[in-house]
């Protein structure tokens, strides 16, 4: 066990590492100072950090419907949460590309408030809020489901209604699955690529900025960005790491 435990470790760690100590010094620091690289890590920030709040915004009532409620088709419509994890990334594109064309009626709806997805920010948002979606959803669905039911009950035999129940027992509650749940989605959409090329390959997120770099100049200028991409998201998986830590209750 302790050998394949190690042999896992090196899988994973040893490429990361010998990507992070490749890139040469001047490059790197040169990397650090370039404006399109941190407009592009920036960009990648503020995109996956709005997507995870619509995703709060949006989510947080499906997750407590699937956690707290039956009905016939559940298993349908957890399957189809689950979808964008398992379709290619590409096709999340081409749907997105289809439902917001001139010739579909949601597509004309978002022309006439004047908002495109093709080529901006809000499409860029829009990919990351649905690749993101279902960490949320499953992370907060079980967060619920680990709260016990009878807090509740205890809520409204006093006298407190749904709404109340829900925003004055289970959200400060479950504040912890919310937060990582955040997270987690902000992660995914934070390595989104396959999507975002086909939406908006401009103006560039990290990952597509990365690319770019290879595509042109191959690794040597492509490695810093690299670097720069696992570092942020060892970040994000420490802070997951401290934050979902449950506290020791002391005797």
């Amino acid at each position: 066990m302790l050998v394949s435990a190690v042999l896992v470790l090196l899988f994973i760690f040893g490429p990361l590492a010998q990507t992070v100590f490749a890139p040469e010094k001047e490059i790197f620091l040169e990397t650090l100072k370039d404006k399109d690289v941190l407009r592009s890590i920036g960009l990648s920030l503020f995109a996956s950090g709005t997507a995870a709040i619509i995703t709060l915004i949006f989510g947080t009532p499906l997750a407590y419907i699937l956690a707290r409620h039956r009905f016939h088709g559940k298993k349908l419509v957890e399957s189809i949460i689950d979808l964008p994890i398992m379709i290619p990334h590409p096709v999340v594109g081409i749907a997105l590309l289809t439902i917001s064309g001139h010739n579909h009626p949601f597509g004309k709806f978002l022309l006439s408030l004047n908002i495109s997805l093709m080529g901006t920010s809000i499409g860029i948002i829009a990919v990351m809020v649905f690749v993101g979606l279902p960490f949320f959803v499953n992370t907060v669905k079980a967060g619920i489901e680990g709260i016990p039911e009878r807090l509740e009950k205890v809520s409204r035999s006093l006298g407190a209604g749904r709404g109340a129940t829900f925003f004055r027992v289970l959200l400060p509650l479950s504040w912890r699955y919310l937060l990582v749940g955040m997270i987690m989605c902000m992660a995914r959409a934070l390595s989104e690529f396959g999507a975002i090329i086909i939406i908006a390959y401009h103006p560039m997120v990290a990952p597509v900025l990365m690319y770019e770099r290879f595509t042109a100049y191959g690794l040597k200028y492509s490695q810093p960005v690299a670097v720069l991409l696992i570092l942020v998201s060892l970040l994000f998986f420490l802070f997951l790491r401290i934050i979902s830590q449950p506290k020791r209750i002391s005797e």
